[in-house]
């Protein structure tokens, strides 16, 4: 059994060596908002944080996520509202197979740097593949966003305002 801190509760699973974070979320926790897409941790799809860091949940071995603390986009669901209604409002997204993973690195890059420029958020950005929106949405759903944040004072993940 290994211990894991999820969106704040401890829980303990059952995982085998070397199996991925991953399918221990959705399989095991139901925590189906982080998706199976390359399974190399290239596209973005599983994206979850650790220690408040984008890591690809298809590739990080359980036990090393043992050692913080993750969160999922469920996790980040009370937290987020601005980010999540800037996705719907400016159409970052289409089928909605990649928004919880863009949504979660979204979430970690604008807690680090809101004030970053077009191409540094799409240099932030670039872990995540989305095959429909061509990105220009993306950006400026994360850019609403953040000016939300200037004017209601911050989100953070945790759903505190800063």
């Amino acid at each position: 059994m290994t211990e894991l801190d999820v969106n704040g509760v401890v829980v303990e699973v059952d995982a085998r060596p070397g199996e991925a974070l991953l399918p221990v979320l959705r399989g095991r926790l139901g925590l189906r908002g982080a998706k199976e897409a390359c399974g190399r941790g290239e596209c973005g799809a599983c994206t979850v944080l650790l220690d408040g860091v984008p890591v690809m949940s298809c590739v990080l071995l359980v036990e090393e996520a043992a050692h913080g603390k993750v969160t999922t986009v469920e996790g980040l669901a009370d937290g987020q509202r601005e980010l999540r209604r800037a996705f719907a409002e400016e159409g970052g997204f289409q089928c909605g197979f990649c928004t919880p993973g863009q949504i979660v690195r979204a979430s970690a890059v604008l807690d680090v740097a809101a004030e970053l420029g077009d191409e540094e958020l799409r240099r932030e950005m670039s872990g995540n593949i989305c095959r429909c929106t061509g990105y220009t949405q993306i950006i400026a759903a994360i850019r609403r966003a953040a000016a939300g944040r200037e004017t209601t004072g911050g989100e953070t993940t945790g759903g505190e305002t800063a």
